[in-house]
């Protein structure tokens, strides 16, 4: 299981916090795409490195064209010398349609073909071959010479693959699970997951997505993003996990998200999280969240607890986890389980 972290600040600060990540023995260093471009926080962090993987977790692939995707991933993986992955995400209907003024429908299916198309457009630019792809929501059959990266810029061009970026879709629903297997290379887990819903829902189903695609079932990559409260004093675990109680609060208030605590029934967490959304009384979210719900979806331990209480929930299930502080002073903590973990 290897251990990765988040790179959740501003660009200004994306080199140094690579940096650290690099010397503390993190894995990788993931962008997020929240009040900021995940692309330019990732070319950022290449730069800043020589060793440490780098990636989008996620970039909205429903705000962007599977081209400019293409572009991003291509030059990327290139600046890094093979050291990036592409993680793709849909975000949710109100942001797409309301925040990026983009086309909503069928997010699995979507998700699909736009993963299809960025693997048509890179095909095509590894092989300096023409460029077919048509489907019900992106259609791409124009490729010049003139607009076509040299494949020489990845490095292993001439073996398998072409060198190329591997592909993780995030997911939540059972369908864009089994989209992350059929013709991704995993699944990225949101953090508002646990344990029992990896078990019944997103690994099955990214399983069954691969025996679409013919690939072996057991395989692909699955990155469990984790939320994790801790500290050294009561004082200070008591702040951290506030903030989580919070978070967790926050995204159990999102209705595609429901299907997570329907597998414990606790449906009516969701319900009383919108109504808190609906009042926008957003300080009350943590209010929802009872200690057994907040123990399922996050990590609370003590620093000397946290990486048995991680490889315990996720040893055998995720290949990779993601980790980050839920505050910036207990950036300590999280390196040295991590360091722990590795070891």
């Amino acid at each position: 299981m290897r251990v990765d972290t988040v790179l959740a600040v501003p660009p200004a600060g994306i080199a140094e916090a690579a940096r650290r990540a690099e010397a503390a023995g993190f894995a990788a260093g993931w962008t997020v795409e929240l009040d900021h471009d995940a692309f330019l926080g990732a070319m950022a962090a290449a730069q800043a490195t020589t060793r440490l993987e780098v990636g989008t977790s996620i970039s909205v692939a429903f705000g962007r064209s599977p081209l400019t995707l293409a572009q991003a991933g291509w030059d990327l993986q290139a600046y890094s010398a093979g050291r990036f992955t592409l993680g793709l995400g849909s975000q949710v209907k109100p942001h797409i349609e309301k925040r990026y003024s983009m086309p909503w429908s069928a997010p699995a299916a979507r998700m699909r073909e736009i993963v299809l198309a960025v693997r048509a457009i890179w095909e095509s630019w590894a092989t300096r071959g023409p460029l077919e792809f048509r489907g019900e929501h992106y259609t791409h059959t124009l490729m010049t010479p003139m607009f076509m990266p040299d494949p020489r810029d990845l490095p292993g061009h001439e073996g398998p693959g072409h060198g190329l970026p591997p592909v993780l879709i995030a997911a939540v629903g059972p369908l864009m699970a089994e989209v992350a297997g059929e013709v991704g290379d995993g699944v990225i887990a949101h953090a508002f997951t646990t344990a029992r819903y990896l078990d019944e829902v997103t690994i099955p189903r990214l399983q069954a997505g691969r025996r679409t695609a013919g690939k072996p079932a057991e395989g692909g990559e699955v990155s469990a993003a984790v939320m994790i409260a801790t500290g050294a004093t009561d004082e200070d675990l008591a702040a951290s996990t506030a903030i989580v109680r919070q978070r967790v609060g926050f995204y159990a208030s999102t209705p595609s998200y429901r299907g997570v605590l329907d597998v414990h029934g606790w449906g009516e967490v969701q319900e009383g999280a919108a109504e808190i959304v609906r009042a926008k009384d957003w300080a009350r979210l943590g209010e929802v969240i009872t200690d057994e719900v907040l123990d399922a979806f996050a990590v609370v331990a003590r620093p000397e607890e946290l990486p048995a209480r991680l490889r315990e929930r996720y040893a055998g299930r995720a290949t990779r986890v993601s980790l980050a502080p839920a505050r910036a002073e207990d950036a300590a903590i999280i390196a040295g389980a991590a360091s722990a973990l590795a070891g």
